[in-house]
C-alpha cells in the first residue's frame, strides 16, 4: 500500500476490521469461513462508530461477499474501478494468493498502482 508504519498503526487513520470477532475453527484448507452471525451482531454497530471512512479495502472473498454481494473475487478485483471511490476489492494476502498473482499479472500492473494512489490520497489529506 506504500504507507509508513506510523501511518498504518495510527488508529486515527487506519482501522482493521475482521469479518468476525470469533475464531471460526479449522477447515481442510486452513481456517473455516467466518460465521455469518458474527458480522451481523457487531459489524454495523462498529462501523457506525467510524463515521469518516473514506476508503474500505475489501480484502478477500468473504469481505467482498458481505459488502458487495455474491460474485467472483477475480472479477471484482479486475473491475475494481466500478467500486471506487469508497471500496477497493483485493485478494487475500495468504500463501495461496501467490498462484493467483502469477495467473493474474494485471493485478500488480493495473490495480496496485491505483491502490497506492487512492490510499495516499486518503491518508495524506
Amino acid at each position: 500500500m506504500d504507507v509508513t508504519d506510523a501511518e498504518f498503526y495510527n488508529s486515527a487513520l487506519v482501522a482493521i476490521l475482521p469479518m468476525a470477532l470469533c475464531y471460526p475453527g479449522r477447515a481442510d484448507s486452513g481456517d473455516a469461513p467466518p460465521r455469518p452471525e458474527c458480522a451481523k451482531l457487531w459489524r454495523d454497530r462498529l462501523l457506525q462508530q467510524l463515521p469518516e471512512i473514506e476508503l474500505t479495502l475489501l480484502v478477500g472473498t468473504y469481505a467482498q461477499d458481505h459488502v458487495l454481494g455474491g460474485g467472483r473475487m477475480t472479477d471484482r478485483v479486475r473491475n475494481f474501478d466500478a467500486y471506487l471511490p469508497n471500496y477497493l476489492p483485493l485478494p487475500h494476502p495468504s500463501w495461496r494468493s501467490r498462484g493467483w498473482m502469477m495467473r493474474n499479472p494485471w493485478f500488480e500492473e493495473e490495480v496496485l498502482p491505483v491502490v497506492r494512489r487512492r490510499v495516499a490520497q486518503v491518508l495524506r489529506r
